[in-house]
């Protein structure tokens, strides 16, 4: 199976793969490479050792207290320093 190096890598020979570098692998081996995030996953797709491809789609980052939190805990909390307003 072939896959695309993400990091430094040493073959079973000895020798040292380059990010990038195309390098034939079995299933075994690419499921342990995988697990310490050597391989890089075109489209955020991975493979599993059954040859299949499933995608996976990250969660979108929550920003802000959102639409139900009542206005009197939005802002900093009373453990924050005061604002520094000396230069206005």
């Amino acid at each position: 199976m072939q896959v695309r190096l993400s990091a430094y890598w040493t073959d079973p020979d000895g020798t040292v793969r380059s990010p990038g570098e195309t390098v034939d692998v079995d299933a075994v081996t690419l499921a342990r490479m995988e697990e310490q995030g050597m391989v890089e996953n075109p489209d955020s797709k991975t493979t599993s050792d059954a040859g299949t491809t499933t995608t996976t789609t990250p969660k979108p980052q929550k920003i802000g207290p959102g639409p139900g939190t009542p206005p009197d805990q939005i802002g900093p909390g009373p453990g924050a320093p005061p604002a520094d307003d000396s230069g206005k």
